[in-house]
């Protein structure tokens, strides 16, 4: 839009808006790489979390299984000592699952401890990553603004209006410093250009109107002279 703006305007002025222009896209572009990195570096990293926590879950419901059969498998084998004491090969059976039992909670218990380990190990050090790209993208975004703005501002600081004035009135005094009908034309008024024929048309109008009225105030004249001369002879 700036460029649309500025193709009517003065010299200088159209010079600077385009810089200006220029400068402001830079920084659209910069805003737009800034959403794509954090996209990468931030967000999707963060979703990962969402998986890693299944997992976990996993595990610990996989974990209360095992420790509800093994207490299972316990109970069995007080109920087989209370109910049969000398029944020694059922004892044995039951002794044999119990222990089966705790083995496997044993071993499911070090495995979810690995895990649970692991993933907050996995947690902190990517939460520490994470926010550090966080931080080092938005810095790296904010230094290339400011220094296209410190650009901007020097564009604009640099515009000197009196050379535009100088060009404009040079456009519409003349360099007399007289007005002068020829220099002022319809790009120095900003009239388009269909004003400016509408307007010659009229001004040729009434000079033939204005021009149509004096002939026919002479016509008059000639007829009354003509008369008055016609009676004195």
């Amino acid at each position: 839009m700036n460029f649309v703006l500025s193709s009517s305007e003065t010299p200088e002025l159209r010079a600077t808006l385009r810089d200006f222009a220029e400068d402001l896209a830079k920084v659209q572009d910069y805003r737009q790489a800034l959403v794509e990195r954090l996209e990468a570096k931030v967000v999707d990293p963060l979703k990962l979390y969402g998986t890693q926590i299944k997992q976990t879950r996993a595990e610990i419901k996989k974990f209360k299984r095992v420790q509800s059969n093994e207490i299972k498998q316990l109970e069995k084998l007080e109920k087989l000592r209370q109910k049969s004491p000398s029944d020694r090969q059922m004892i044995s059976q039951a002794e044999s699952s119990a222990q089966r039992a705790s083995v496997d909670a044993s071993r499911t218990s070090r495995q979810l401890e690995d895990t649970v380990d692991a993933f907050q190990r996995r947690r902190l050090e990517g939460l520490q990553r994470v926010f550090l790209e966080f931080v080092t993208v938005e810095m790296v975004f904010h230094a290339k603004a400011v220094e296209v703005y410190s650009r901007a501002c020097q564009t604009l600081g640099s515009y000197d209006p009196e050379q535009d004035l100088q060009d404009f009135q040079a456009k519409m005094w003349g360099v007399s410093g007289h007005f002068e009908a020829r220099p002022l034309t319809d790009a120095a008024l900003g009239l388009p250009a269909s004003q400016s024929v509408h307007s010659t048309l009229g001004s040729q109008r009434r000079e033939e109107e204005a021009s149509g009225e004096d002939s026919a105030e002479e016509t008059l004249l000639e007829d009354l002279q003509g008369q008055e001369q016609g009676p004195r002879n």
